[in-house]
């Protein structure tokens, strides 16, 4: 029982830091990038892997093009 808790314990601990480094990856990355972060960050806390591979299509690929600054003052 005991050794069936030390297991269980680790994957738990496992799982939070998989999720924990990559919600801080697509939050940095995504506001870098000017898409939306909190969003990014939130869904990346959530669940695994699939906002990295939603994130890598979307907005790595070039899905969304964002307007740069310069955009709007024409």
């Amino acid at each position: 029982m005991e050794e069936q808790l030390a297991r269980s314990v680790w994957f738990w601990l496992l799982l939070a830091s998989i999720l924990i480094s990559q919600s801080t990856w697509l939050f940095l990355d995504a506001r870098k990038r000017g898409s939306n972060y909190w969003f990014w960050g939130i869904w990346g806390l959530i669940h695994v892997p699939t906002p990295l591979v939603v994130y890598w299509i979307v907005v790595r690929s070039g899905w969304i093009k964002r307007k740069k600054k310069d955009d709007f003052e024409k």
